[in-house]
């Protein structure tokens, strides 16, 4: 049973459309994330049960909810789509935690929506197992993240460039609002709708936020904080389109995404990204330039003049310090300074340099620092030993520097080699791998003999130079 309270679904239709989950075959529990029900408040025991999964399936319909796909535009590589939409996910309804925190319950994968744009509306396993992993990877280290609830396959197959087993992800968001829901609005000229959509957001996400510039200001900083989450992280979004930018600043939709293993700071995974916009240097450059989208949405509510769009532009142009500041604080902790000074950054980018320079593992190296096997990532060690000696010089007064470099620095990361073996497991109906590499993954601080494969990079023949967004 849950209990359902669907704000979004009382704003006025043209908002999203009024859609029913298309039911499936034969529909099996692959995983379900306990921790999360427990979160909500949902118990897990009857997820489990024969309801739960034909609900997770979307078979069946539980009381109260009020299955919607919700509408929006976007930019999609820098070219403006007027509608997109939720084409394959279907929004069940929204869930108030015990603490009274609010959160959308999707199923990705649902079937068709009057959005699809000629797609089937399905998901096959690959992408679910894959944002499974690593969106509840991205939870465990405290990026902001949508995450996953449960993932179950669909006994169909689904049409890609092959047959493929069909599966639908239950996904949980703080809210699925994206910068391309007010494009959606705000290209139509509909000012009394994007009021309602901004008043929605705040009241939801910025209850403290005094209005449309105050809102841009909240969501320019919460974004300025995720992106240099990734970027401590060495993590690639792979689609960074406006309809693909969460207005609470959550992590959302993995599609092409992946983790360096070798450090190339242009480096490029999506096999849709062919010019490198969403490389992981251009990841900074690309939210200012969403944020940019954003604010010109906002406008029109903040007095459509000319001191609107001044202020407005003020704002977004806030993002370039408010993100270097975060990016200090989070690349001066994998070295182990808790409270960097303006001069560290010169001491992390001397590192990142040499990583770069030998495409030294990104994840191995900076773990590396708190047990002394850093220097074994890099061909020519000299040069990281004479850096070394000033990062030494830097720490030896902090005594919390080991703890600070613990709480940093994961030991694993969602591997795009070890996603791919879960994937093709899972394709056979083996699911062991992936529940290990999930075990792995949500313990990312934890050094355990059985989890020391997936610390390991990939040999030259298991490493995944493109990724697909699934669809």
């Amino acid at each position: 049973m849950i209990h359902f309270d669907n704000s979004y679904a009382r704003l006025p239709e043209g908002f999203f459309t009024r859609t029913r989950p298309t039911p499936v075959r034969d529909p099996k529990l692959v995983a379900l994330n306990r921790p999360l029900a427990e979160r909500l408040g949902l118990d897990a025991d009857w997820l489990a049960g024969p309801e739960g999964v034909a609900m997770l399936a979307g078979n069946d319909l539980p009381e109260g909810a009020e299955p919607i796909a919700q509408a929006y535009a976007g930019h999609q590589f820098g070219g403006f789509v007027p509608q997109l939409g939720d084409g394959r996910a279907v929004l069940l309804g929204e869930v108030v935690a015990p603490d009274g925190a609010r959160f959308d319950i999707q199923l990705k994968g649902a079937g068709p929506t009057p959005f699809s744009r000629r797609g089937d509306g399905r998901a096959w396993l690959g992408p679910v197992l894959r944002e499974y992993l690593v969106s509840e990877f991205m939870a465990a280290f405290g990026i902001p993240t949508t995450r996953a609830l449960a993932a179950v396959t669909t006994g169909e197959t689904v049409i890609r460039e092959t047959l493929l087993p069909g599966a639908v992800l239950t996904r949980v968001a703080s809210s699925h609002i994206r910068v391309g829901t007010f494009e959606f609005y705000a290209a139509r000229g509909d000012r009394e709708r994007l009021q309602l959509l901004a008043d929605h957001v705040i009241a939801r996400h910025y209850p403290e936020a005094s209005g449309a510039a105050d809102l841009l200001q909240r969501v320019v900083e919460r974004q300025a904080a995720t992106i240099a989450g990734w970027m401590a992280l060495g993590f690639i979004h792979g689609v960074m389109n406006t309809d693909n930018m969460s207005i609470s600043g959550e992590t959302i939709d993995y599609g092409p995404c992946a983790f360096m293993d070798g450090y190339r700071p242009d480096k490029v995974f999506s096999s849709i990204d062919a010019h490198g916009r969403y490389a992981w240097n251009e990841q900074p450059n690309i939210a200012v330039w969403n944020l940019a989208q954003f604010a010109s949405c906002l406008v029109p509510l903040m007095g459509n003049d000319d001191a609107a769009v001044a202020e407005a532009t003020r704002i977004v142009h806030s993002f370039p310090d408010l993100y270097q500041a975060e990016w200090l604080k989070r690349f001066a902790a994998k070295l182990g300074i808790a409270a960097p000074r303006p001069e560290d950054r010169a001491l992390i980018e001397r590192l990142l340099t040499l990583m770069a320079a030998e495409e030294a593992d990104f994840t191995r190296s900076f773990a590396g620092l708190a047990d002394g096997r850093a220097r074994e990532e890099f061909a020519a060690p000299q040069q990281f030993d004479a850096w070394a000696e000033g990062w030494q010089a830097r720490i030896r007064d902090l005594p919390d520097a080991a703890a600070v470099m613990a709480r940093a620095n994961p030991r694993r990361i969602p591997r795009n080699h070890r996603i791919e073996e879960a994937i093709a497991a899972g394709r056979e109906g083996d699911y062991a791998p992936f529940h290990a590499l999930d075990a792995a993954l949500r313990a990312p601080f934890e050094d355990r003999p059985e989890w020391q494969p997936y610390a390991l990079a990939p040999a030259p023949e298991e490493i995944v130079r493109r990724t697909f967004c699934g669809t």
